[in-house]
């Protein structure tokens, strides 16, 4: 046993780097960190490089694991799926998948995921579950749920060069599968299914698989990958790429919502779920936890949102879309104002204001609680219009930019606003900002790459 592995139970899903010393808890969602998520690498061969790796070269990616799938088989599937989902099934191709949402009635999200058709009656989910389970037990369907987390297994590779590395280690062109598309195909002999999606905005492919071929698959990929530069990815740069891709996530940049029941079930599974977890709120913003919650439309996601039939959330949902509040944007930070919070420290005489960490908001836990941090954007009055989180430093870009939830009249490029920064009680700072594009990737965004573009294997070896 290696010295490192006597003191923390590693995760199961990468093998045991001894250079890594830094580690945190496992993304896994259902399953605790004690049990068979363990343990994730925070942080492999430093920030800097991780966070440039899907705009120069190929990321991979294990920290989601144990990821949350759940099975759904029966002739009900799509009904069930439709009754609870802002998103139309009538048109859902066996081959082809969909990023799902659910709301509560008040048009909050309650949890998003993807789900996979299958067969005409069978669909793979992930991130959808304890609610789809729930959903599922509420109602009357003619469906059989399979909870396969623990199971199986999710590698995320994302950047440029992601194709040529997923390509080398199946040794097959697999430039045909299209954005939000899958096939199946071999690693390392083993059967695996590869998916075209990502968050990192750039072009990117997932790889899932059974869990005893897990490490087998992950070493084929990284060794397939050095060629083109691969970058193992740990916690932190996973946190930051959603800032960076315009993919609001979950515990990051927002909180789920709840429904009626839903607590007493996840109770009764003793489950440890991010997202569901009460927050330790951190930031300028008002606790209320309300105010952390969000809608489709305020992330981005109008464009999933289907009138074509009855879904929870439906009429509190028309009225959003008919006239939206919020819009999400990102904000760039103004160097100078953060300059003065370091300054502050440097000056024996002066209150220092709450410490600001460069690279970014990390992702502590406290009591079992999630850290998240958000901050108070304000208009020049001193109104609050806003709500800023996930912020980072991108080295590619050489800004501090973080996601802003604002009022739409403030939402055009080039508005400049506040960002309160500091709790209260301490000192505060008033950091000008700039309304900026969203998604700030501004280029080969991965629903846009043409795969022609990039060399085929064939023609590589």
């Amino acid at each position: 046993m290696a010295k490192g592995e006597r003191y923390l139970k590693h995760t199961p899903y990468v093998p045991y780097d001894p250079n890594c010393s830094t580690y945190c808890q496992s993304e896994g969602g259902m399953i605790t960190p004690f049990e068979a998520g363990g343990f994730h690498p925070y942080e492999y061969e430093g920030w800097i490089k991780e966070c440039l790796s899907w705009h120069t070269s190929c990321y991979l990616h294990a920290g989601l694991n144990p990821t949350n799938t759940y099975r759904l088989k029966g002739p009900d599937v799509l009904k069930l799926l439709s009754d609870i989902s802002v998103n139309s099934f009538k048109k859902f191709e066996v081959g082809s998948s969909k990023h799902v949402i659910m709301c509560n009635e008040e048009g909050y999200i309650v949890i998003h995921g993807a789900a996979l058709r299958l067969a005409e009656d069978e669909v793979l989910t992930f991130w959808l579950w304890p609610y789809i389970e729930f959903a599922l037990k509420q109602g009357n369907y003619d469906v059989v749920g399979e909870n396969l987390t623990g199971k199986v297994f999710l590698y995320q590779l994302g950047g440029p060069r992601s194709l040529e590395v997923v390509e080398a280690a199946a040794g097959e062109d697999l430039h045909d599968i299209k954005f939000l598309r899958f096939k199946n195909t071999r690693i390392d002999g083993r059967e695996v299914m590869v998916y075209r999606i990502g968050m990192c905005g750039t072009l990117a492919y997932e790889v899932h698989g059974k869990v005893e071929d897990a490490i087998p698959v992950y070493n084929a990929l990284l060794k397939a990958g050095e060629p083109f530069g691969i970058t193992k990815l740990g916690r932190h740069a996973y946190r930051v790429v959603h800032t960076e891709g315009g993919f609001p996530q979950v515990a990051y940049h927002f909180f789920f919502a709840n429904r009626e029941g839903l607590d007493e079930f996840m109770a009764n599974h003793e489950s440890d779920i991010y997202g569901f977890r009460p927050p330790v709120l951190k930031g300028s913003m008002d606790p209320d936890i309300k105010l952390h919650l969000r809608n489709p439309v305020e992330v981005g996601w109008a464009k999933m949102i289907n009138f074509d039939h009855d879904f929870i959330g439906k009429e509190a949902l028309q009225k959003i879309v008919a006239n939206p509040k919020r819009k999400m944007v990102t904000l760039e930070w103004n160097p100078e104002d953060i300059l003065d919070i370091y300054r502050s420290w440097f000056d024996p005489d002066e209150e220092p204001y709450s410490f600001m960490e460069f690279r970014g908001e990390g992702w502590a836990f406290y009591n079992g609680g999630n850290e998240y941090h958000a901050d108070a954007v304000l208009n020049k009055d001193g109104k609050v219009i806003g709500i800023s989180s996930g912020r980072m430093f991108s080295p590619y870009y050489r800004k501090m930019i973080s996601l802003c939830s604002i009022d739409v009249e403030y939402g055009e490029i080039g508005t400049e606003v506040t960002i309160l920064w500091g709790e209260k009680g301490t000192k505060q700072k008033e950091i000008r900002a700039t309304v900026a594009r969203f998604p700030y990737v501004d280029k080969d965004r991965n629903e846009d790459v043409d795969t022609e573009t990039i060399p085929r294997l064939k023609d590589r070896k």
